[in-house]
């Protein structure tokens, strides 16, 4: 959008409208203003009218809430990240404006509330400033509540005339909003949303429209990455659930307390995480997968008994919603900082798998994924989601649902032994017989968290503590063997390959396109199984000059980032190094091309 020249319409005419394949747009606020309500009706409707979005916000961590924004951006091709720089700024307040006028492309556009906004005169020539009386014109448009309760649909009308949007769809989609409801409510929603469409632009030199989207040949669902890892964990087979809430892992488990009931499971809000993933073991235990899940804090109080999980080897799916830490950190904003705790957080040896969703969509299958994952192989699956892709929105091809749904009700047919941890099978897995099947020989195992025999009996026997021990990895072993090699993104060798995992794909990509086009010779990999690894990377690696992991956490004590430092301990090679921030936003692609530059240069340098 920032590319289209911008002319001035013929005197007494109305604005030039100019075709643009995408557009990012920032909306500045409080949080009590709706703000992610506005983005959240823009991408819903890029979704269903097959063009592609991504979402970015932050809200704060506090329960008076505070300043916060939603950016959105919308295009009729590939979307890759939510934009580095806006286009059109929406200021409600003061605050927003002077925070966040920076955040503009050269002569992009602020739309801001004259109400409560006073623009910088030194900025007038440098951005299009667009001033109006949004909190007055709403009062009037629907009463004295206004103020609080309608400016936000008020500017949704604004942004739809701007951009030409679909106002049916986007009339729809109010509806839907505000179903079941007073009508009085949806009626003064609707008389705002058009209040807004019909309320003149002012000094507006030119409205944009979207270029027709080539289209997905298919219908598209819409929703963020909480959503999606909720409606895998329902398509995965899952009937039960247990968990406590946390910011902002909290909307998977509201969903499944909603909609699990409707397919005859339940999920629980437990006293405590310790109870929550007792509980889930329990009924893992008893013979269907399980799910439970926490953000960071939460996962720190589940890893004693995820030690019993792994010991007792029962097939389990936790799902950490990461967020800042330590402590309790920064609740509301993101972070990549609980690799070392997924992997490593529990006291002895105690393998268990970590698989990280790049995507919205790959939530949902990933999900699926995990829970296949530990039936398979009888043990307890992280799946390591973070802050940026549970509250961002996109849109992705309906699924096959009369593929990929299954059912994983246990089977009770009698069986004439069982040993649950029988020694000597190829890949340390044993297929589990749950309790209520008959066994015909009469030797019923058990499960404790005890080191124990082929039946689950208790026994301190070093020989066998050893080969239970190996058993137990070998699980993880076997699994690795069967992954797929990751894709290179770009040329098969080359000068840089950058190395991503979780949310941090999508910039990654996009500035692996910059550098190409740049006559850079860039390339990427995103890495989803976290532990055990994929096989292939160490070929991989070999054809780069430089690998460089970009994540989100800290560099630590010797300078890399957590799967930086996995990496290198796994491969010994010193070119794996680490690009690495915490301050808890995710990165711009113009952070991840200079951050590479300077890498380069100083590697040069030191050579």
């Amino acid at each position: 959008m920032s590319d289209t020249a911008i002319t001035l319409p013929p005197a007494g005419g109305p604005p030039q409208a100019s075709a643009i394949s995408e557009a990012v747009i920032r909306i500045a606020g409080n949080s009590q203003d709706g703000i992610q309500a506005i983005g959240g009706f823009l991408a819903r409707l890029a979704g269903r009218s097959e063009q592609e979005v991504m979402t970015f916000m932050t809200i704060p961590s506090t329960i008076s809430g505070g300043p916060s924004i939603f950016q959105v951006r919308i295009g009729s091709g590939e979307v890759l990240s939510s934009g580095d720089d806006a286009d059109v700024l929406l200021a409600f307040y003061q605050h927003s404006y002077d925070g966040h006028i920076g955040s503009l492309k050269k002569r992009g556009i602020v739309l801001y509330d004259t109400d409560h906004v006073q623009p910088n005169q030194e900025l007038l020539g440098e951005y299009s400033h667009v001033g109006i009386a949004i909190s007055s014109l709403t009062i009037e448009a629907i009463g004295g509540t206004g103020r609080d309760k309608g400016k936000n649909i008020f500017s949704l009308g604004l942004l739809a005339k701007m951009y030409d949007l679909n106002v049916p769809k986007l009339e729809k989609l109010i509806g839907e909003r505000f179903s079941g409801k007073d009508t009085t409510i949806l009626n003064n929603a609707l008389t705002a949303f058009h209040a807004g469409y019909n309320h003149s632009l002012g000094n507006v030199v030119e409205t944009f429209k979207f270029m027709e989207s080539a289209g997905k040949g298919a219908s598209q669902v819409v929703m963020n990455g909480n959503e999606a890892i909720a409606y895998g964990v329902i398509a995965a087979g899952v009937r039960f659930g247990a968990a406590y809430p946390i910011t902002p892992w909290s909307d998977v488990m509201e969903i499944l307390r909603r909609e699990l009931p409707k397919y005859g499971g339940s999920f629980i809000q437990c006293e405590d995480e310790i109870a929550s993933v007792s509980m889930a073991l329990g009924a893992s235990y008893a013979g269907r997968v399980a799910v439970t899940g926490s953000s960071g804090p939460g996962i720190s109080l589940k890893a004693e008994a995820l030690g019993w999980g792994v010991m007792a080897e029962v097939p389990l799916v936790v799902i950490n919603v990461q967020r800042g830490g330590p402590s309790t950190g920064l609740p509301t904003q993101v972070e990549q900082s609980d690799l070392n705790l997924a992997i490593y957080g529990s006291h002895g040896d105690c393998p268990r798998v970590v698989l990280a969703p790049a995507h919205v969509e790959d939530c949902f299958y990933t999900t699926i994924e995990a829970v296949n994952i530990a039936r398979r192989y009888n043990v307890p699956v992280m799946i390591l989601s973070d802050q940026a892709i549970a509250t961002r929105i996109e849109a992705f091809e309906m699924p096959p649902l009369e593929k990929i749904c299954q059912d994983i009700t246990p089977d009770l047919t009698p069986v004439e032994d069982y040993k649950p941890y029988a020694l000597g099978t190829p890949d340390g897995t044993v297929t589990r017989v749950v309790p209520g099947t008959r066994i015909l020989s009469g030797r019923y195992p058990i499960a404790g968290g005890l080191e124990h025999d082929e039946y689950g009996h208790p026994s301190a026997s070093p020989k066998l503590h050893t080969q239970m021990t190996a058993k137990r990895r070998l699980k993880l072993q076997s699994l690795a063997v069967t992954l797929p090699v990751p894709e290179v993104y770009g040329a098969a060798e080359g000068d840089v390959l950058l190395v991503g995992w979780g949310s941090t794909q999508g910039p990654i990509k996009e500035a692996v396109d910059r550098a190409r086009a740049a006559g850079e010779n860039t390339s990427a990999i995103n890495i989803k199984y976290i532990n055990p690894l994929p096989p292939g990377l160490e070929e991989i690696f070999s054809r780069f000059k430089h690998v460089l992991v970009v994540e989100i956490n800290d560099e630590g004590l010797y300078g890399f980032g957590q799967l930086a430092s996995l990496l290198r301990s796994r491969f010994c090679d010193p070119k794996i190094r680490g690009i690495t921030k915490t301050d808890g936003l995710t990165f711009k692609v113009k952070e991840i091309t200079e951050r590479v530059k300077a890498a380069v240069a100083s590697a040069t340098c030191k050579a």
